[in-house]
């Protein structure tokens, strides 16, 4: 079956990141009810970075030794670095709640091999999710955004993870960065119950009304992600939704 999607536009950026928070929490509800637990892959940038904080003020007493954090992408630098999104996700939620340590899954992205560390946090998948060689996991709840260039997780337009269907993870070379990126691949994210993209601010309105509205060929990164078996949720604010035919 293909994604349902569903767009859901708000006011603000304030709005979007209650509304995710709540979206977050919901569907943590429903996974630890379900199956006593609640599996969830993490993404940068400064949108999440608002909703973890949020999480994190409003949620400080959840059950989070029932929250298994992952992440959908990771920089090839130290967990110390500045643009490491597990330094942002510890800085803004993992030290403000009280969440036992080995629930937390970190891309080992200081090791100097880009492509051993995307091969141990694949490993790392497999182990926990008890896959056989060729299953692919079902996180309960996958975070995204979606770059200028209708990039996701580090699937970038014109590079090598685009074509990726065996492995969970690889380290996709980056052209105009001039690094690698450790990122799921497209298996991964189309196989999770739910997907979550949040947009904020009127420099996404372009890029979403291409991603949304338009069919590209070859189609953009962000369009490629369609769910086989689960929900496609795109949240916006007013000012992303600018350029969206309603």
């Amino acid at each position: 079956m293909p994604a349902t999607r569903t767009i859901e536009v708000v006011p603000t950026a304030a709005d979007l990141f209650h509304a995710a928070a709540e979206e977050f929490i919901g569907a943590a509800r429903a996974a630890i009810g379900a199956q006593g637990r609640f599996t969830v892959a993490l993404s940068g940038g400064s949108t999440p970075r608002a909703l973890y904080a949020l999480l994190a003020a409003n949620y400080a007493d959840f059950a989070w030794n029932r929250v298994f954090l992952f992440f959908g992408d990771e920089r090839h630098v130290s967990p110390t670095d500045a643009d490491s999104n597990y330094r942002m996700v510890k800085e803004s939620l993992l030290t403000k709640i009280t969440i036992p340590p080995e629930n937390v899954f970190r891309v080992q992205a200081e090791n100097p091999d880009a492509a051993a560390a995307a091969s141990d946090y694949d490993a790392q998948l497999h182990r926990f999710f008890q896959l056989k060689p060729a299953d692919f996991p079902r996180f309960d709840l996958i975070l995204l955004g979606m770059g200028p260039d209708g990039h996701t997780a580090s699937l970038f337009p014109d590079s090598e993870a685009l074509n990726e269907q065996s492995r969970l993870v690889v380290a996709n070379w980056v052209a105009k960065f001039n690094t690698h990126r450790i990122t799921f691949t497209f298996p991964v994210l189309n196989r999770a119950a739910e997907v979550m993209f949040m947009a904020s601010g009127p420099d996404k309105a372009d890029m979403l009304h291409q991603v949304l509205e338009e069919k590209k060929t070859p189609p953009l990164p962000a369009q490629r992600v369609q769910p086989t078996d689960g929900k496609l949720l795109w949240l916006l604010d007013e000012a992303a939704a600018a350029k969206l035919s309603r």
